[in-house]
């Protein structure tokens, strides 16, 4: 399968601001990639666009992040890739095993723990007694899933940045971010590592649903590997673009600026293309583009 994904997003910064982004597919995937993955990054005001320099480094977890000293005004950060994918719906591997925690690799230990968002702390209880009656492996992990799935609605009006697992465990409401973090908190409680996942998830041969946005899943240590998990879309999806890793969003925010930086644009799209470069229709058609401004 080969997907397009691309977008297009700006800010208005008051003054000078350092700033760091994750916009670039993950490293796992670069040997999938069939054009560019370059971030281009430009100063807007004057008569024409400036382009700003990049640096390029891996994080702690291995993603590739950019760094950039962006100045006072309107800066766009833009890019646009084509990618080899599994055309394969998520795998449902039901035999995976749960490995005992002395059995872990130590790089992954830390996917056990609490961390900024995921208070596995105060979940050991309440996870014990949800799901201790489950068989230890993918049916815990399916039967996590599908709970949040079941008890949380989505609500794009109230994300906010500040909630945590505990928030969206006593208000049942929150975007993907909120569903995962969830999930992965009452995973790492039944003692399955589990890492927070951002990337991009298209309308990849279902009907439309809106405009696109970049999209949160987590993935589950068993059997000696990770696996994607989805506790928004708890029904395996094709199509999906890893972009970065983490325990939980803080650790893979999509830019981050040290300094006020007002969004003023915003657009995000991933969509299958043919052999020919061409847009695969989606069942039910596809609307014009959508760009969705900022506030």
């Amino acid at each position: 399968m080969f997907l397009k994904s691309e977008f297009d997003i700006q800010f208005h910064l008051p003054e000078a601001t350092p700033m760091l982004a994750l916009l670039h597919v993950h490293p796992s995937l670069e040997s999938g990639l069939m054009t560019g993955d370059a971030l281009r990054v430009e100063h807007l005001e004057g008569e024409a666009p400036t382009e700003l320099l990049v640096e390029e480094f891996l994080d702690a977890f291995g993603n590739r992040c950019s760094r950039f000293a962006a100045p006072a005004g309107r800066i766009r950060l833009s890019g646009c890739n084509t990618l080899s994918v599994d055309a394969e719906p998520d795998a449902q591997p039901v035999l995976a095993r749960q490995s005992p925690v002395e059995d872990l690799p130590p790089e992954v230990l830390q996917f056990l723990l609490a961390s900024r968002y995921c208070q596995v702390d105060l979940f050991g209880g309440v996870a014990q007694d949800l799901f201790g009656y489950t068989l230890p492996g993918w049916q815990r992990v399916a039967a996590i899933r599908d709970w949040v799935n079941w008890k949380v609605a989505f609500n794009y009006q109230t994300a906010r940045s500040t909630k945590t697992a505990m928030d969206v465990f006593t208000e049942r409401v929150g975007v993907c971010r909120d569903f995962q973090h969830l999930a992965i908190t009452l995973t790492r409680c039944m003692n399955i590592p589990a890492r927070y996942v951002m990337g991009q998830l298209g309308d990849i041969r279902i009907p439309y649903t809106g405009p696109g946005d970049f999209h949160a899943w987590y993935q589950v240590w068993l059997d000696g590997r990770w696996w994607n998990v989805d506790a928004r879309h708890n029904k395996p999806r094709p199509g999906r673009v890893l972009m970065a890793v983490g325990r939980d969003a803080a650790d893979v925010a999509i830019t981050t600026s040290f300094g006020r930086a007002d969004l003023k644009h915003f657009y995000v799209e991933s969509n299958e293309l043919d052999e020919q470069g061409n847009l695969v229709p989606l069942p039910g058609g596809r609307p014009a583009k959508v760009e969705t401004p900022g506030v």
